[in-house]
């Protein structure tokens, strides 16, 4: 394979990618043509809110082809369209072969929720000291254990045994939680979503850990159950807060994450009405909120 490599400015990214994809590129990559200098920009947008911007300034464009002879075709076509004027072609370099499987298996390893409890892709063997192992492998669905949000659920999990109990996953992306809430004894276990995706990986992940659980979407959640876990983001929690509470059974515990230290005070003063949220763990500067109705 080749990889046609251009230098491009903001103005001009969306309209080149788009040529490419006609023209066939197997995939098409844009970076900070900047990055690692003193003119690098940072481009990302917290959790909720737009990025600041919709690209860099200077970037490079990277197409992937079959062949040379498609990748100079590709290069000698763009340099003749209007839109390509700014941009620079920066030349055609050969890709080694790669077992593309392998190298994206090697990225993702297991990870730790506590010494005894582990998230392990089915390619690894579980780590000798493990205990507790949710079996997972990267999918369409949020939740894969690596971001600090999950990993606080799946740690209170582990810390507070939901043994015999009735739990709810609502927003449940993955499933992990509720896979994590069967792990350590839950006797029934509700996993809701909107996004019928998410339904259907949760269904899968619950069968690959030889896991029973209900999956369905949010209109499923019924009744009350011992702990509410989600799962989401401030916003949708903030007004999700009085369905929340009410589906806590008195006596039970509600566990929230997607929320921002910065957010902490706007979520406690959403759930006043009907609990008392206190942060009850922090990672990376994402909080873990919790109460007991």
């Amino acid at each position: 394979m080749f990889e046609l490599r251009l230098l491009c400015p903001e103005d001009r990214i969306e309209a080149v990618s788009e040529a490419l994809d006609l023209l066939d590129a197997l995939s098409v990559s844009v970076e900070d043509a900047d990055a690692q200098t003193d003119a690098e920009q940072a481009l990302f947008g917290e959790p909720g809110l737009p990025p600041p911007k919709e690209g860099w300034q200077r970037s490079r464009v990277l197409a992937l082809f079959a062949n040379e002879a498609a990748a100079q075709e590709a290069g000698r076509l763009l340099q003749v369209q209007d839109f390509f004027g700014g941009c620079k072609l920066l030349g055609i370099v050969p890709v080694p072969d790669q077992d593309w499987v392998r190298l994206t298996q090697s990225q993702f390893t297991p990870v730790e929720i506590t010494p005894e409890f582990w998230i392990v892709p089915t390619w690894h063997e579980p780590p000798a000291q493990a205990r507790q192992v949710i079996r997972l492998d990267p999918g369409l669905a949020f939740g894969t254990g690596t971001h600090p949000t999950t990993r606080m659920c799946l740690r209170w999990i582990a810390q507070h045994p939901p043994r015999g109990q009735r739990i709810l996953d609502y927003g449940c992306g993955s499933g992990i939680l509720a896979i994590g809430g069967a792990r350590f004894g839950a006797a029934r276990i509700d996993a809701v979503d909107i996004d019928p995706a998410a339904v259907e990986s949760t269904q899968a992940n619950a069968q690959a850990n030889g896991v029973q659980l209900n999956a369905g979407l949010p209109d499923q959640a019924t009744g009350q159950y011992q702990v509410v876990l989600a799962n989401i983001l401030a916003t949708p929690l903030k007004l999700l807060a009085p369905l929340l509470c009410s589906l806590v059974a008195p006596g039970g515990s509600l566990v929230l994450a997607g929320i921002l230290e910065r957010q902490a005070g706007e979520l406690k003063a959403a759930y006043a009405p009907y609990a008392v949220l206190d942060v009850s763990d922090t990672v990376d500067g994402w909080v873990l909120m919790t109460a007991s109705l």
